[in-house]
């Protein structure tokens, strides 16, 4: 009430004699005023798990590990060489020992050894590539959408690196590849109301435990596409922090249609005709993907499109509502003056080209997410963290420069988030990427040759 009454009569504060009073009055007011500004967000850095080379599960191996499991027929066989041809993936990408027996076993032991593994490296590279105490952080989010053990993902990264007891701990699960950025969205809206306060994430998924042994072709996909990683991201509100930090994040855009059947069903855990466990993704998950896309992108065009840009728009779909133009055409922002990096999600070569087309981007655009399923494959929602070190590895991040990173998930839905770069970020050692950055971009065959010789 105090404040409300100096904003309004401002010459209240010279009506005492108490200089002091005034001016701690007018103290409180500017400590009043600077809470009550806007808290911004801030990425200060992330690092990617990287397999060991003796991960490695080149695809022809692993369809002979599949022909010497003897529990597929020829047909099922057939279906995942022609996937696995087709799918853009290397030989380098990598999956948990475990993947390589023979027969293939499934174990909690397996899939915990796997969590752990991809988990604790990602975290304790982080940790001190930027020289923080683990007791420093105040708010824990980890997501792995198949794996949801207990104790939780956030417990096994509390008692491994020996945080606070009142740390603030959130474990997603079942959110699909665009965990990720629901992630991002959930701390920072949780570094909002805790100011002053450090956030980690950690992104992952469990192969092991999920790896599909029927015949059905719908359930064999995912065991063509998935393949081994992590990210560990940390995100801070203090002030102090934005000159250290890379990112400022700008926008958070979530788009979910659940309650419509079909979308819900495309990407669906559930027991084939013979009671064996598996994810179903259906021949409508691109089509839903595009469909929502066109609705995160209605939401978040108006926020980060010039008002140039969104002008053209307005008047082409004026047009269209009084046929001035053909019911098909239809106008399609153009992004890149928004967007100075794109890093769409991983989820396969069609998604990708189905984002390529849909948005209007060039293949230089699509560039850090074909090499990323190129050499490590659809990580889930990990992979969008692979995308932005590649741009990173190639010096291309400038400051100012503006990043896009969409991703999609089961349920169904799409997730978008923008970041601010606020320097030049210069090549790192601990970059996932920085070895091999000279390698890439590769010239990726349409189809390739993998099927051996039994």
């Amino acid at each position: 009430m105090i404040f409300r009454r100096v904003l309004e009569f401002p010459e209240l504060l010279f009506i005492s004699s108490d200089r002091y009073m005034v001016m701690f009055i007018a103290g409180l007011l500017l400590l009043f005023l600077v809470y009550r500004r806007r808290a911004k967000v801030y990425l200060l850095d992330f690092t990617c798990y990287r397999p060991p080379d003796s991960y490695r599960l080149p695809m022809s191996t692993l369809l002979e590990n599949i022909h010497l499991d003897n529990r597929l027929d020829q047909a099922s066989m057939d279906f995942q060489a022609r996937i696995l041809e087709r799918s853009w993936l290397s030989d380098l990408v990598s999956a948990p020992p475990s993947m390589t027996e023979i027969p293939i076993r499934k174990s909690l032991a397996f899939v915990e050894d796997e969590a752990m593994t991809t988990i604790f490296t990602a975290v304790e590279d982080l940790l001190k590539k930027r020289k923080v105490s683990p007791r420093s952080v105040d708010i824990l989010i980890t997501n792995c959408s198949m794996y949801s053990p207990t104790p939780s993902l956030t417990a096994m990264v509390i008692k491994r690196f020996r945080m606070r007891s009142n740390i603030r701990s959130f474990n997603l699960s079942g959110m699909g590849c665009g965990a990720g950025i629901l992630s991002v969205a959930l701390a920072n809206d949780l570094l909002k109301v805790h100011r002053g306060s450090l956030a980690l994430i950690v992104s992952t998924e469990a192969l092991c435990i999920n790896w599909y042994i029927g015949k059905d072709r719908s359930m064999l996909l995912s065991n063509c596409l998935f393949r081994m990683g992590a990210a560990a991201i940390l995100m801070s509100s203090r002030d102090q922090d934005r000159r250290n930090a890379k990112y400022e994040l700008r926008h958070v855009v979530r788009t979910n249609r659940s309650k419509d059947d079909r979308a819900y069903r495309c990407v669906y855990q559930d027991i084939d005709s013979e009671k064996k466990v598996g994810v179903a993704i259906t021949k409508d998950v691109v089509e839903v993907a595009g469909e929502l896309l066109k609705i995160n992108v209605s939401s978040l065009g108006h926020k980060v499109l010039p008002y140039s840009e969104q002008l053209r728009y307005l008047i082409r779909l004026l047009c269209k509502k009084v046929k001035i133009f053909k019911a098909s055409s239809s106008y399609t922002p153009n992004f890149k003056t928004a967007f100075e990096h794109f890093c769409i999600h991983t989820g396969g070569r069609a998604v990708i080209q189905a984002m390529e087309k849909n948005l209007n981007l060039t293949k230089e655009d699509l560039e850090p997410s074909k090499m990323t399923l190129y050499r490590f494959g659809n990580t889930s929602s990990s992979s969008i963290w692979y995308e932005l070190a590649y741009t990173e590895a190639k010096g291309r991040m400038k400051k100012g420069d503006r990043v896009w990173q969409i991703a999609f998930g089961s349920g169904f839905k799409c997730n978008s988030a923008v970041w601010k770069c606020i320097r030049t970020v210069e090549t790192e050692t601990e970059n996932v990427w920085t070895d091999i950055i000279d390698s890439y971009p590769t010239e990726i065959p349409d189809t390739k040759k993998i099927r051996p010789s039994l």
